[in-house]
């Protein structure tokens, strides 16, 4: 490896699976395709029953994998793999969902846009649905109306061109994060408090903080397969997003439990009006009582 290489800032992609054998393969594939000249994957399962260890294994015996003993969800899981890549000696980490697809250019414009502006410690690419592949899942975040909500931007459009340029924004999402070391050296790792939902938004607030750009990249591009699920499955993960969003607020909050309280019945209403008018009555209120419980888990917390 000439000087020249040694230059090029050594990329790690972290892939965190739990019982996506299928997914995790495709992603893969789609990964060794990357045209970057110094990067390296790391799946990280977190204890998958699917025979998820033995198929990476086999299907790619050249790509790192870590076993987690038992699932500690996606911030603690991801964790694991970020520890590793930094001893390793990576420069940058992608976190990137298992359930995604990337463009091969993904890491060259990612790399070329962070390393021109020495600020930026947080960026994302523009995602695509899977399925809709010229539509836009993400185009960037900021706050909404109301003080810390995700605001996503460009979500459902076409993708005509109009999200094209470089921005800053305040909210990259963990399907697609790309963390320069210096960032987790100055921060540290994700928060375990949170199982899953909410720790990108705690993790970009906390870097923002302490002075670092968070920046959206439109050339740099993945597809997502955005997961319905079943009715149970579905159930889960908006009970693990209510806790989460419970406890984001609780970090985060200026006018304490009360702004916490105003969001968590404006994610509930959120809910309502938008499952209401599909005649959807029963699941609506199933989505919006763990919100609803956030109210007291918030009580809880406050007497703790």
């Amino acid at each position: 490896m000439g000087n020249g290489e040694m230059q090029i800032p050594h990329v790690y992609i972290v892939i965190l699976n739990w019982n996506g054998k299928e997914d995790t393969l495709e992603c893969l594939r789609s990964v060794q395709a990357v045209d970057y000249p110094r990067y390296q994957i790391l799946v990280v399962d977190n204890a998958s029953s699917d025979g998820s260890a033995e198929a990476i294994r086999a299907a790619f015996p050249g790509v790192a994998l870590i076993v987690n003993e038992s699932n500690l969800g996606f911030a603690a899981g991801n964790n694991v793999g970020i520890e590793h890549a930094l001893e390793e000696g990576a420069d940058y980490i992608f976190l990137l969902n298992n359930d995604t697809t990337v463009d091969r250019m993904v890491l060259v414009e990612l790399v070329k846009t962070c390393e021109a502006d020495p600020t930026v410690g947080l960026a994302s690419p523009k995602v695509y649905y899977y399925d809709l592949p010229n539509t836009i899942f993400y185009a960037g975040a900021r706050r909404y109306w109301l003080p810390l909500f995700p605001d996503p931007i460009g979500i459902g459009e076409e993708d005509r061109g109009q999200h094209d340029a470089v921005r800053e924004v305040d909210y990259v999402w963990g399907q697609a994060m790309f963390i320069k070391r210096r960032v987790i050296e100055d921060i540290g790792l994700f928060d375990p408090g949170f199982f899953m939902y909410y720790e990108d938004c705690d993790y970009c607030l906390r870097a923002a903080e302490v002075g670092y750009k968070i920046i959206y990249v439109p050339l740099a591009r993945i597809w997502h397969k955005i997961g319905a699920g079943t009715e149970g499955d579905l159930q889960a993960r908006w009970r693990y997003r209510a806790q989460s969003m419970a406890y984001f607020h609780r970090k985060h909050s200026r006018f304490g439990p009360a702004q916490a309280a105003l969001l968590t019945l404006c994610s509930t209403a959120r809910i309502l009006a938008r499952e209401l008018p599909k005649g959807k009555i029963g699941l609506a209120w199933r989505l919006a009582r763990p919100y609803v419980q956030g109210l007291s888990w918030e009580a809880e917390a406050r007497e703790q």
